[in-house]
């Protein structure tokens, strides 16, 4: 089955394109309390999540300890759930083959976002895995995505669609690995409609606050899910992880049916 057939499948099994941000800031407790932490998040939201998102850069912040927790998560991660690797990872493609090795072939990932900003050899690497997918940067959250990505060229494309071309290519290279993109909600307007309708990992909402309202009417087909981290993990309030899921999950569904 290709990345894009189990997401859709997972998204149509729960009715939610939820995606929960795996971003631990562990205390004085370490990775301990790291680990502790996000595996009562995981169990929590799972009938929630179309899919988990590790970011790597929380991990790497603790040291071996931390990459210690993401690999122990990693196996526990029930089957059902594919797991996206935030890694924007972005080098020559002798690197990136191993950290395609690493994300696939050794921590079995579903999907890892990449930086394209190398060229279409620096993603090459990844184009190669049965049953993975990877999601380019194209229009990220921040502000400063104006300074490159939303940038207009001569022939009146912007930058972001030079990276959907890469992606373009290898659907026609009929390449093993679905292509997708990361679009920041709170910069999607006006990007929205120009984005092929490959799957999408939009970040922004909730802390960020990005708006939902700019998915409504969007006529997308492929399977998106929208990122929410800090809206569940560290929301603030009394209510349980799963009570959270569920609220950004039917939020998100609304806004998807137009309601």
């Amino acid at each position: 089955m290709r990345y894009t057939e189990r997401l859709q499948q997972r998204i149509t099994e729960t009715g939610s394109r939820l995606c929960v941000g795996l971003d631990p800031r562990p205390g004085e407790g370490g990775a301990k309390e790291a680990r502790n932490f996000l595996r009562r998040v995981i169990e929590e939201t799972a009938p929630f999540a179309a899919a988990f998102k590790p970011n790597m850069a929380y991990f790497e912040a603790m040291g071996i300890a931390g990459i210690q927790v993401l690999e122990d998560l990693l196996s526990e991660m029930p089957d059902e759930v594919p797991v996206i690797l935030d890694a924007k990872r972005s080098d020559i493609g002798e690197t990136q083959k191993y950290y395609a090795q690493g994300y696939f072939g050794h921590w079995k990932v579903a999907a890892v976002t990449l930086n394209p900003f190398l060229g279409y050899d620096s993603i090459e690497p990844f184009l190669d895995w049965d049953e993975k997918g990877i999601y380019l940067l194209a229009v990220t959250s921040n502000a400063g995505s104006a300074d490159f990505q939303r940038q207009t060229l001569a022939d009146g494309r912007s930058v972001f669609e030079l990276v959907t071309a890469l992606g373009e290519r290898a659907k026609q290279e009929g390449r093993a690995t679905d292509v997708g993109y990361v679009v920041g909600l709170t910069n999607a307007s006006g990007v929205l409609e120009r984005i092929p309708d490959a799957p999408l990992l939009v970040p922004g909402l909730g802390a960020q606050g990005g708006d939902l309202a700019s998915l409504a009417g969007a006529g997308r087909s492929a399977p998106d899910v929208i990122n929410v981290s800090r809206g569940i993990l560290y929301a603030g309030d009394e209510r349980t992880f799963s009570e959270r899921a569920k609220e950004w999950s039917d939020k998100i569904a609304a806004a998807y049916s137009g309601a």
